[in-house]
């Protein structure tokens, strides 16, 4: 079994996944409050 060495890991390509699953959930959001708002301004 190889020797586990805290913190030497390449972690770039996690790192990368999670900032774009962090900026489309972002934009998910904002669309949802978009079409929430719009819902409530033009439905009634």
């Amino acid at each position: 079994m190889a020797e586990y060495k805290h913190g030497e890991m390449d972690i770039t390509v996690q790192e990368k996944t999670f900032e774009q699953f962090i900026k489309w959930s972002m934009r998910v959001g904002i669309f949802s409050i978009g079409v929430l708002i719009f819902l409530a301004i033009f439905n009634g």
